[in-house]
């Protein structure tokens, strides 16, 4: 039996498939060696371009001229990135719905601060606490409990304890909190 070859340029000189699938396993729709070859090219060769000749590029790839005040630097990597993406593909929808969604809590400076950490819209909480189930109601923009909105868990979990908790914790959403959990639940 011939030693499995490591060397990058082997693989990509065969022509063959590579021995390792994209995420979906989707064999027929990746990019071949040549066409990652290609933009590889292409990549370095943006370091060597005019300025004036990067702003003509950007143009082409986003049908509109670049930000004003980008950087030749932030210009060349953005420009690598896009091409990269029409090879390899770009982000799934249901990412960049994720990242809106991320994006808007945070100019808004509400929701949640752990991006792991998502919680459907509808979802109910519970927690019992000192005798009494303590329920809270995910809305779209934020949390209900008792009848009042709420902007974050942390303040409800004040608002139940008395005292300062993180809102996550207190609701066993972190990985720390489902950790303890797991552990006494196995004892």
């Amino acid at each position: 039996m011939k030693p499995a070859i490591n060397d990058a340029s082997a693989r990509r000189d065969s022509g063959g498939p590579s021995s390792v699938p994209s995420r979906g396993g989707d064999w027929e729709n990746r990019p071949r060696g040549s066409d990652i070859i290609e933009v590889e090219r292409q990549i370095a060769e943006l370091v060597d371009r005019p300025t004036q000749d990067l702003r003509v590029a950007w143009r082409e790839l986003h049908r509109t001229g670049p930000p004003q005040g980008l950087s030749r630097d932030l210009l060349i990597r953005a420009l690598a990135h896009r091409l990269q993406e029409q090879t390899h593909g770009g982000t799934s929808r249901a990412q960049r719905r994720r990242l809106q969604t991320l994006a808007r809590e945070f100019e808004k400076g509400s929701g949640p601060s752990d991006p792991g950490i998502v919680l459907r819209t509808g979802t109910t909480l519970v927690r019992q606490w000192r005798g009494h189930a303590h329920t809270v109601l995910v809305r779209e923009d934020g949390f209900e409990y008792e009848g009042r909105h709420y902007g974050s868990l942390t303040v409800i979990a004040k608002r139940i304890t008395g005292a300062h908790w993180s809102g996550p914790r207190f609701f066993g959403l972190t990985k720390r909190t489902r950790a303890l959990i797991g552990a006494a639940a196995s004892r």
